[in-house]
Formats: C-alpha cells, sequence, structure tokens
C-alpha cells in the first residue's frame, strides 16, 4: 500500500513516465560528483605536484642565486599563481563545467579561451607522457645488481666510454678528448639512439613503444570510469611519490658531500636578481609547477559540490605545491652535492634540469651509492608517479570538456569510455614519434614551444580580463561568496582586475624579445622547417581566441554594438546567487505579496501544504 501511495504522490507522473520509457532509449548518465573532499585534494595535489617540483624548481634556484630567486619567485606567485588557481578552481565550481563550455556560459565571446586551452592540453598529452615510458624503461633495468649506465662493458657503449671516477679509487686518466661516461652513452645510445638531427628521423624503438603503451594502458584505467575510477587511484597516485621522496631525502641528507650541494641550491647571490631572466625563469615554473590555464583545475573543480570552501583548499593547495618544490631541492641537490665529492668536480659539472637531472645525474650518483639498484628503483617509481598523475589529470581535463560540450551524445552507457579508448588510440600514436631515432628532436620541440610559458601568459591575461572586466570582478565575487558562505578578501579581486595581466603582459612581452631559437643540449640548430613547425604548435592555441571572436560576431545577428553586448552576456543557465534568487522571488511573486518572501523562498500555508 505504502509504495502504491508513493506512486500516486510522485510528482508530474515520474514513474509511469519511467515505465513506459522504451526500452531502445538510454538514459542519460549524471555527470558525477566526487565523494569526498579528499580525492578533490588529492586529484589537485597529483595533477599539479609533478616533475617539474623535482627537475626544474631546484636547478632554476641554483642556477638564479640560489636563496635569492625565492624573492622573483614569491612575487610571480601571490601575483600570478596563486589567483589564476584560485580563479579557475572557483569557475568550475562554480559553473559545474568543463574547460570550453564555462567559458561559453560565462562570456560567449571568450568561449576560443577554451578551445585554446584544450588545443595546449592536447598537445601536453601527446609528448608528456613519454617521459613515463623513459621512466619505465629505466625502471625495468634497475632490477639487475650491475646496474647497465655504470660500467662500459656494454653493447652499446663505444671505445670513448671511461668509467665513473670516483674519491676512493685510481684509474689511468685519460686524454681523449671525446670521452664520454657510461650513463651519458645508456641514455643516447641505448635509451634514444638518437640520430644525428631531427631531418633523420631513423626507426622505431620498439622497447620504447612498449615502455609507453604501458604507461597509457595505466592512464587509461585510472580515468577510464571518470571521477569514480580518479577519485580512488589518487589515493595511491597522489601520496606515494611523497613517501618515496621523504626516503630519497633522507638518504641524500646522510650521504658525505651532502651540505656542499645544499649550500649551492640556497646560497643567496642578489646580484643574479639584476638579471631578467631570473624573474622570467621564476614567472614560467609557477605556471608550469601550477598547472594554471590548462583547464585541467577547472574541470577538477567542476566535480566539487558546490558549497565546497574552494577558497581554503586553493589556498593549502598552492603552499602544499610550493613546499614539496622547496623541499625536494634537498633531496636532488645533497645527492649532486655527494656525486660532486665523490667525483672531486664542482656541483656545476654534475648539476643539471629537465631529463638531463632524471636520466643522466641521477643515475650517475645512484651508481655510486650502496644498494644502487634498490635506490633505483624507487627513485624511477617516484618519476613514474610523479608523471602519471599530472597526465591522467591532463586527458580527464580533455575528456570532461569535450564531453560536457556534447552531454547528449557521450553521457551514454560506455561511451565515454570508448571516447576516451579513442584519445588514448590518436595520443599513443602521435607518441611513437617521439620514440623514433629523431624523435628527441620532435621532443624537444612539443617541450619548448607547444606548451611554453609564452602560451600560457597568453591565456593567462585573457583570463583574468575576461573574468574581472567582462564578467566583472565583483560579480564573481558575488558568486564565489554564494558558494563558500562568505566573501574572501579583496586581494583576489584586484589581482585580477591589475596585478595578475599587468604581470603576464610584461612577461609575455619580454618573452617575446628575448626569444631565442631552440637548440637541443646547446649545440644542435634546428633547420628553418623545425622552427617553423615550433611556431606553429604555440599559435596553435593563441589563434583561438581571436579567431573564435571573430567567428562569433561576423555570425551573430545585430549592429556591432548588440552583437557585442550579447556576446559577453553570461548564460542565463549560470546558478543565481542567494541574492539574485530573493531579487527574482520579489519580482515574481502577487501583488502586495513580495513583502512575504523569506529567506529566498515563498511561504507557502498548512492547507496548501501536501506533507
Amino acid at each position: 500500500m505504502k509504495g502504491d501511495a508513493a506512486k500516486a504522490c510522485a510528482p508530474n507522473g515520474a514513474s509511469q513516465a519511467k515505465d513506459q520509457t522504451p526500452p531502445s532509449e538510454e538514459k542519460m548518465e549524471e555527470r558525477g560528483q566526487w565523494a569526498n573532499k579528499m580525492e578533490f585534494i588529492l586529484s589537485v595535489a597529483g595533477s599539479i605536484i609533478g616533475l617539474g617540483n623535482m627537475w626544474r624548481f631546484p636547478y632554476l634556484c641554483y642556477k638564479n642565486g640560489g636563496g635569492a630567486f625565492f624573492i622573483p619567485y614569491l612575487i610571480f606567485l601571490f601575483t600570478c599563481g596563486v589567483p589564476v588557481f584560485f580563479l579557475e578552481v572557483a569557475l568550475g565550481q562554480y559553473t559545474s563545467e568543463g574547460g570550453i563550455t564555462c567559458w561559453r556560459k560565462i562570456s560567449p565571446l571568450f568561449e576560443g579561451l577554451g578551445y585554446g586551452t584544450q588545443v595546449i592540453v592536447t598537445l601536453l598529452n601527446f609528448y608528456y607522457i613519454v617521459v613515463l615510458a623513459w621512466g619505465i624503461f629505466y625502471l625495468s633495468y634497475s632490477f639487475s645488481w650491475d646496474l647497465a649506465w655504470s660500467h662500459c662493458n656494454n653493447t652499446w657503449n663505444t671505445e670513448n666510454c671511461v668509467g665513473l671516477h670516483r674519491r676512493n679509487t685510481s684509474i689511468e686518466q685519460t686524454t681523449n678528448p671525446n670521452a664520454t661516461s657510461p650513463v651519458i652513452e645508456f641514455w643516447e645510445k641505448r635509451v634514444l639512439r638518437i640520430s644525428p638531427g631531427i631531418d633523420h628521423m631513423g626507426v622505431m624503438n620498439w622497447d620504447l613503444a612498449l615502455c609507453l603503451f604501458i604507461a597509457w594502458v595505466m592512464c587509461y584505467f585510472c580515468i577510464w570510469k571518470g571521477v569514480k575510477s580518479t577519485g580512488k587511484v589518487v589515493y595511491f597516485t597522489a601520496t606515494f611519490p611523497y613517501m618515496m621522496l621523504i626516503v630519497l631525502l633522507i638518504r641524500g641528507l646522510t650521504l658525505p658531500g651532502a651540505a656542499i650541494g645544499i649550500q649551492f641550491y640556497l646560497y643567496p647571490d642578489l646580484g643574479r636578481l639584476a638579471d631578467p631572466q631570473v624573474w622570467m625563469d621564476a614567472g614560467t615554473q609557477i605556471f608550469f609547477s601550477y598547472a594554471i590555464c590548462l583547464g585541467s583545475l577547472t574541470a577538477l573543480g567542476s566535480y566539487n559540490k558546490y558549497n565546497n570552501n574552494c577558497y581554503r583548499d586553493c589556498i593549502a593547495l598552492c603552499f602544499l605545491n610550493s613546499a614539496t618544490s622547496f623541499v625536494a631541492g634537498f633531496a636532488i641537490f645533497s645527492i649532486l652535492g655527494f656525486m660532486s665529492y665523490e667525483q672531486n668536480v664542482h656541483i656545476s659539472e654534475v648539476a643539471e634540469s629537465g631529463p638531463g637531472l632524471a636520466f643522466i645525474a641521477y643515475p650517475r650518483a645512484v651508481s655510486m651509492m650502496p644498494f644502487a639498484p634498490l635506490w633505483a628503483a624507487l627513485f624511477f617509481i617516484m618519476i613514474v608517479f610523479l608523471g602519471l598523475d599530472s597526465q591522467f589529470v591532463c586527458v580527464e581535463s580533455l575528456v570532461t570538456a569535450i564531453v560536457d560540450m556534447y552531454p547528449a551524445v557521450f553521457r551514454r552507457k560506455n561511451r565515454r569510455e570508448l571516447f576516451l579508448l579513442g584519445v588514448v588510440f590518436v595520443s599513443f600514436f602521435m607518441g611513437l614519434i617521439m620514440l623514433m631515432e629523431g624523435g628527441m628532436y620532435v621532443f624537444q620541440l612539443f617541450d619548448y614551444y607547444a606548451a611554453s610559458g609564452m602560451c600560457l601568459l597568453f591565456m593567462s591575461i585573457f583570463e583574468t580580463v575576461c573574468i574581472a572586466w567582462v564578467y566583472g570582478a565583483d560579480r564573481f565575487y558575488d558568486n564565489i561568496e554564494d558558494m563558500i558562505g562568505y566573501r574572501p578578501g579583496s586581494y583576489f579581486k584586484y589581482c585580477w582586475l591589475f596585478l595578475t595581466p599587468a604581470t603576464c603582459i610584461g612577461t609575455f612581452a619580454f618573452s617575446l624579445i628575448k626569444y631565442t631559437p631552440l637548440k637541443y643540449n646547446n649545440e644542435y640548430v634546428y633547420p628553418w622547417w623545425g622552427y617553423a613547425i615550433g611556431w606553429l604548435l604555440a599559435l596553435a592555441s593563441m589563434v583561438c581566441i581571436p579567431l573564435w571572436m571573430v567567428y562569433k560576431i561576423s555570425t551573430t545577428q545585430g549592429t556591432f554594438r548588440e552583437r557585442i553586448q550579447l556576446l559577453i552576456t553570461p548564460s542565463d543557465a549560470l546558478p543565481k546567487t542567494k541574492r539574485e534568487q530573493d531579487n527574482l522571488l520579489a519580482i515574481f511573486a502577487p501583488e502586495g505579496d513580495a513583502a512575504m518572501v523569506r529567506n529566498g523562498y515563498y511561504p507557502v500555508s498548512e492547507t496548501d501544504s501536501n506533507l
């Protein structure tokens, strides 16, 4: 009887409509949300805390004046990093949309911003995961008591190979000007099998292709069920690298010569602040390490509950990110100090950045430690997991953006999984190009141009202008207040209005003025068409914004002023704040009853209530 009564009271005959739904029609799946706050925190932490914290920040500190580098770093952090980070997360949470449709709802004129960020993410998906393939390859060689890169007795070693010199080992001094180390020969002749140039692509390295396939399989199954699977996976992928970092930090600090490395990491040289390149390095590091202007933060924020306190979350995550970079410097430079001590050379001869640190400097240092295979395995496991969650969040960002554009198509049974499989399939085959003998030159082009600081700065300028000047900083603050229950301090508002766009414009102009063409290993000069490909990769994202504006203005009806007004008007589908709901209720309430509206609700008498 109770079941019958419930059916009778169902609004609009919902139960009858459900019973009458033809079996051929598929029900559209819900968008989904994080099961709890921790899933969101760990997903964002995994996204922003990646390889850049380990292999880029410590080297930039050493290169740009040690402790003095923290001055420009902190300035960019508080004028660009944290404000844009908070803006993107709050935008996703407010709109509950991915990286494209969120801008369509805020201001249709700026929808090109979404397309631009997704172009960058697509290009990132092609090449970033190649680093994981290298890490998996090195990991497979770590399970050997005699590490392959520690000696010259391998088939790929040349007659110029000279074993690693150690402080307590007497070896015959070589006068060969072409002498190379076994670590470099393993990297160039076994892993990359690098060709003379980009115009000699050579054949495929099939062992690396297998490693790339393994990396993509892991990535696919981390996100194949959307936030349901991602939210569970990050409990391991986001926390495990921290365990490895702590282990490597303790080991590094207990090695002889560690103090030498830490001294060079932190020793302040204030004279370096007069070099504009130091400030440029600080700005680009903030954009890289905080994953801003990629749409991934917006996608992750969009799965939050509407009333989640994203302001507090963002402050905590930004602090965690920068603190991780700082601590990682101790782990890295204590190891480099040990290597400098063991080889009796200046630390500048062993300090490396980027892939050179992960795949040359650190393996060389590990080979000098007791129980070398153990430390090698731990290090490369950390590298793989640091890159893995950054990679699958980028893929999730792209998939979320496309699915939100066409929900009726993709939010059906198994369609999202099939679309994700298609993205993985295409990205895998694009990545294979970078695993050929000349693939490293292609990888460097993507890394230098496709997701360069120039592209990210360009996106940041338009993001802040759109929110602060077109949509309205005060209006966005109203939305944030409605979500979290209080109004944040005015600092972020003034950053979005003035500080962030001004800083980004200045840095963007400086990057154009100081532009230097890419050289591989500071030696190999690309052919003209190589640089042309690089600039096409950079412009592919930046042109989306002006091209979309021209397209929308030319296809919208009305006078020019009417078109602009229409295109900068937010969507009516955006959530209304409590104040806006009260105003609407006051307008549409029966005459004389407007005063009866209380707390956003129109009171109902007991006789009219069904309860």
